[in-house]
């Protein structure tokens, strides 16, 4: 789990340095017509981070196997209005929401991270998937903020 470590302090640092050296009006622009911006792909990111965050930490005390939720990400990033946020403060609660994250995926034993979750069309993987998978999503959204 190191590796998956590793890379969610990887992606910190990039979208971090990008955040705190572009103004306003960058993070603010969509990447793309009809995309979101980059504040709020930050914004999808944060809400990511916090349903991983449950998923990761709540699997243990569930019946087996987990149950995967989905979550609206569209309609979250539409309610939270990431795009009128200050930006420290909603790049503050990504960093702190991932440094939290990354302590619960370096706390698993093997016996928790083969714990097995199901998903919605019915197929299963384990806590080791959806732990290591969480930088992999991470990585597609710190790539379209930082290369837009």
């Amino acid at each position: 789990m190191k590796d998956t470590v590793n890379k969610i302090e990887t992606l910190l640092a990039q979208a971090h340095g990008h955040f705190t050296s572009h103004d306003e009006t960058h993070l603010q622009t969509p990447i793309a017509a009809g995309k979101w911006s980059r504040k709020q792909i930050l914004g999808h990111l944060i809400d990511s981070a916090l349903n991983n965050w449950q998923r990761f930490t709540e699997i243990g005390n569930k019946p087996q196997p987990y149950i995967y939720r989905e979550y609206h990400q569209s309609e979250l990033v539409k309610i939270n209005d990431y795009q009128n946020k200050d930006t420290t403060e909603l790049l503050r609660l990504w960093v702190l929401m991932n440094r939290q994250i990354i302590r619960v995926i370096e706390n698993q034993t093997e016996e928790t991270l083969n714990l097995k979750v199901q998903f919605t069309d019915g197929t299963m993987q384990d806590l080791r998937f959806i732990m290591t998978d969480y930088p992999e999503h991470m990585a597609h959204h710190v790539k379209q903020i930082v290369s837009a």
